[in-house]
């Protein structure tokens, strides 16, 4: 979800089926471009992480990373991720988060104030409950840089 340029994909498994979706043509572009150096084979389509493009139960991993702090209902978007994956499928998540730490959640408040604005980028939004309501199985949590970086790895039941 939300390929963006496809900075992710020198890290993902050489062997792998890599389909990608984003709002911008012009970030699918660049994404295009990184992937032909790579010499990656991608589906890239123009898409919206609230509405995948794709059959029900289509892959066995959704990744995305630094996304749904954009995205205006990421609850929407999770659901949509558990509806493309296979029964074991994984969902892995990368985001800003509500800080733990209150003086960089308060930095990170007075922040957003600004960029829900400007950018729709929110950076005080949780995904774990999110996660869970939907129903996955939280496999492992991490929270890094004073809690304001939060990485989940669930399973699709």
């Amino acid at each position: 979800m939300a390929v963006g340029t496809g900075l992710n994909l020198p890290h993902l498994p050489v062997d792998s089926q890599v389909s990608g979706i984003d709002l911008s043509p012009a970030m699918l572009s660049i994404a295009a471009g990184r992937a032909s150096r790579l010499g990656r084979p991608m589906d890239l389509r123009v898409g919206n992480a609230e509405d995948l493009p794709f059959a029900d139960s289509s892959f066995d991993t959704v990744l995305c990373g630094l996304s749904l702090c954009g995205i205006p209902n990421p609850a929407s978007a999770i659901g949509e991720a558990k509806r493309v994956l296979v029964p074991g499928g994984r969902l892995l998540l990368l985001d800003h988060v509500a800080s733990s730490w209150p003086p960089v959640y308060a930095m990170q408040w007075l922040l957003e104030r600004a960029t829900v604005r400007m950018a729709g980028e929110y950076f005080t939004r949780r995904q774990l409950p999110l996660v869970e309501a939907a129903g996955f199985t939280v496999v492992e949590v991490e929270r890094l840089k004073a809690g304001s970086i939060e990485r989940i790895h669930a399973l699709k039941p």
